[in-house]
């Protein structure tokens, strides 16, 4: 990201799978989300977050698991204010209440990044490609 006055921020988007039976308490969870969780996400420039949910998706999910039913897709949105996002996400996962909210969520989730293994321990949710944008 370039550095400037008038930084703007930059928009991530991504994707994960949850587990239909974890669907009801992950809502639930995020109804009431620790504020240790909220400040570990302010101090690293996110701003702007929400999760949507998606519905079962009309297909099958690649490595899915025996007994692992897909409730549905979540889609995360946020805006990024910082200047090192790699470094920022490096942070924020050394921080322990942050792990200790992954350690609960990661389990209730299906990864579609390729041989990943947690939130922990790196990229869990599928960074998405902005293919469109109105501001106006």
């Amino acid at each position: 990201m370039s550095s400037s006055k008038s930084h703007s921020g930059k928009r991530i988007c991504q994707v994960i799978a949850v587990k239909k039976q974890y669907l009801e308490e992950y809502k639930k969870m995020h109804t009431d989300v620790w504020e240790t969780v909220l400040n570990g996400l302010r101090r690293s420039h996110i701003i702007d977050y929400s999760i949507h949910f998606l519905p079962s998706p009309p297909f099958a999910i690649m490595g899915q698991s025996e007994g692992d039913e897909i409730g549905g897709l979540l889609v995360a949105t946020f805006k990024y204010m910082g200047q090192d996002f790699d470094g920022d996400m490096k942070r924020a996962a050394l921080d322990e209440e942050t792990r200790r909210w992954w350690k609960v969520t990661d389990g209730m989730q299906h990864s579609f990044v390729e041989g990943a293994k947690g939130s922990a321990d790196g990229e869990w949710w599928y960074m998405c490609e902005e293919v469109f944008r109105f501001d106006r």
